[in-house]
């Protein structure tokens, strides 16, 4: 299978042991049926035997860095770092109005519940798994807050539902209260792994995301980016 342009493009960081990709919104990681990435996971071969792999997830519906192991040793390695809360994960999200004060912390438990009316989703419930999300403001404008998001630990939906605890859901965010506005305002800008050397990745602002960027200003005195809990070692 040839790698089509798009893809080509969306390639962040490609070394012998692995890649890292901008993985659109929109494209499922995997799927039971329709478009997913692991249908060009053939074409990402570029030369190796074996098929690259995801070392982690992302929502359907965020975009940005999603790192792929090209070995079976540096996938076991990278799957290993996520697990130990070694990797340094960093996301933008424009929300709908926006939390008091300009950082913070959300440490509130996550459950999964289902219904026949609304499905699968995921809410704060204090008998369910321990959740910890750090922010600060970017900008704020036009009724709209652009949040960074730091997850100390990796929920499912867990920054989605962290904003809409705080008050302030995610843009696009039909499930947890942020409205149909074009695409979920989420992106997962920004990795650090801490290989040898270390390898830093962001990816660029997905078009849909754009416009709502730039309705915010940065605020003259931004506080201090949130700590990653577990530095690398």
């Amino acid at each position: 299978m040839d790698l089509p342009q798009w893809l080509k493009a969306r390639i962040l960081h490609l070394g012998p042991e692995l890649m890292v990709l901008d993985k659109p919104a929109g494209l499922p990681v995997s799927a039971r049926q329709g478009e997913t990435l692991e249908k060009w996971l053939p074409a990402l071969r570029l030369g190796k035997k074996r098929l690259p792999q995801p070392a982690h997830r992302l929502d359907t519906d965020t975009a940005g860095c999603l790192v792929l192991g090209r070995t079976a040793p540096m996938l076991a390695r990278v799957n290993a770092l996520f697990a130990a809360r070694q990797v340094g994960k960093t996301y933008w999200a424009v929300v709908r109005g926006g939390p008091a004060g300009d950082s913070g912390v959300v440490e509130a438990p996550l459950a999964k519940v289902s219904s026949a009316a609304r499905g699968w989703r995921m809410q704060v419930d204090a008998k369910g798994d321990p959740a910890r999300s750090a922010w600060r403001v970017l900008g704020r404008g036009g009724g709209l807050t652009w949040l960074e998001l730091v997850p100390e630990t990796g929920r499912t939906h867990q920054l989605r539902v962290h904003c809409a605890h705080l008050g302030c859901p995610i843009l696009g965010d039909a499930m947890y209260g942020g409205g149909d506005a074009g695409g979920l305002h989420l992106l997962a800008r920004s990795l650090t792994l801490p290989l040898e050397p270390t390898l830093h990745v962001e990816a660029p602002v997905p078009a849909h995301m754009q416009a709502a960027m730039a309705a915010v200003s940065a605020p003259a005195t931004p506080p201090p980016p949130p700590r990653h809990p577990h530095p690398a070692r």
